[in-house]
């Protein structure tokens, strides 16, 4: 799907994936008109003079919360991207009822206020932690591809938009991520804390996240969840690597880093799952994605699924972070490097 001349709307525009969608954007596609969502005003402002020489691109403070602006805000809009939502595990398990408030009731507004602007596509961005959720963040994220399904499913007209969600790991990088917090304690010279040596995570770079979610708009037929295949990382692995690339950057000497375990936070897994034993029975294998097919199609009209690339129809085994080899500590550190993670900073 070209995004030349296209209208498209990101909300969460000041989060780290909605920020990299802005920016690639107006930076590598020539949209017609980009209108970018956020509720964080500094935030915002910031975004807006980093592209003011756009002027095809808007930037209005709204809240997903608020389903009468965002309806008003997609008059006209092509495609749209929601990325908005509450994404730190504890944060959800301390405050339910404000996850429930945005990545429910959020999503379900962007599925309103687009229906009723009859936008051409709406995709939402979920997470590994809504596979067998045991947290209030991914049971938040699993009701939104599910709306995002059902939206698609229950449209009576044969013309209306096309709703699909895309399913990635840990974007490492991404704020507030375990590579930022790592890398504070590092700088401070203090213990990097480790909730267990065994726990094992799906890994992407904050471009392949959005990579991911480009080509979502371009795959997608209808009410599908596109998994993007990334590689497996043990979390001990990434410790032992920042600390012996980053302390002497900082003056201190790795030898005297200390890893100490402080146990598994309310809600965290051990491992991560980007697709389950129910959702292989109705998923596709592609070059680079996992696709699963919706279970309930569309009633009022018949969907033709078919993709480029595709490798089997069939397929049978889960995606369990647990089950996959990992990368080795060099093909970890190659994977840093190459995604600027190795640096006494945060790369901008």
């Amino acid at each position: 799907m070209t995004m030349t001349k296209k209208r498209v709307l990101v909300t969460g525009a000041c989060g780290t994936i909605g920020a990299e969608l802005v920016t690639q954007l107006l930076e590598n596609h020539d949209v017609g008109e980009l209108v970018a969502l956020d509720n964080n005003e500094s935030k915002l402002f910031l975004l807006e003079e980093r592209f003011a020489g756009h002027s095809q691109a808007g930037f209005f403070l709204a809240d997903v919360r608020d389903r009468a602006k965002l309806s008003r805000q997609m008059r006209g809009i092509d495609l749209v991207f929601h990325t908005a939502a509450f994404k730190h595990v504890l944060a959800c398990e301390k405050s339910p009822f404000e996850a429930v408030q945005t990545n429910i009731l959020g999503v379900q507004n962007v599925i309103q206020a687009a229906t009723e602007q009859n936008v051409g596509r709406a995709i939402f961005t979920s997470s590994d932690k809504a596979v067998n959720p045991t947290n209030v963040m991914g049971t938040s994220k699993l009701m939104g591809e599910r709306l995002m399904t059902a939206a698609n499913s229950n449209l009576r007209q044969q013309q209306g938009p096309i709703f699909s969600s895309t399913r990635f790991g840990n974007v490492l990088g991404s704020s507030g991520s375990v590579v930022s917090v790592f890398r504070e304690q590092i700088r401070k010279g203090n213990p990097i804390t480790l909730t267990d040596p065994g726990m094992t995570r799906f890994v992407m770079s904050i471009q392949e996240a959005v990579h991911l979610v480009l080509d979502s708009a371009d795959y997608a037929c209808g009410g599908e969840v596109f998994i993007t295949k990334m590689p497996v990382i043990r979390i001990v692995d990434l410790a032992r690597v920042m600390i012996r690339e980053l302390a002497g950057q900082f003056g201190h000497d790795p030898e005297k880093i200390e890893i100490k375990t402080i146990g598994v936070k309310p809600g965290e897994k051990m491992f991560e799952e980007l697709l389950n034993d129910e959702e292989t029975r109705r998923t596709w294998e592609l070059e680079r994605y996992f696709v699963t097919l919706p279970a309930f199609k569309n009633i009022y009209r018949d969907i033709h699924y078919a993709y480029a690339g595709i490798v089997t129809r069939e397929v049978k085994d889960p995606y369990h972070s647990g089950r996959e080899e990992p990368l080795s500590e060099a093909e970890l550190t190659d994977f840093l490097r190459r995604n600027r993670l190795l640096e006494a900073a945060d790369p901008a």
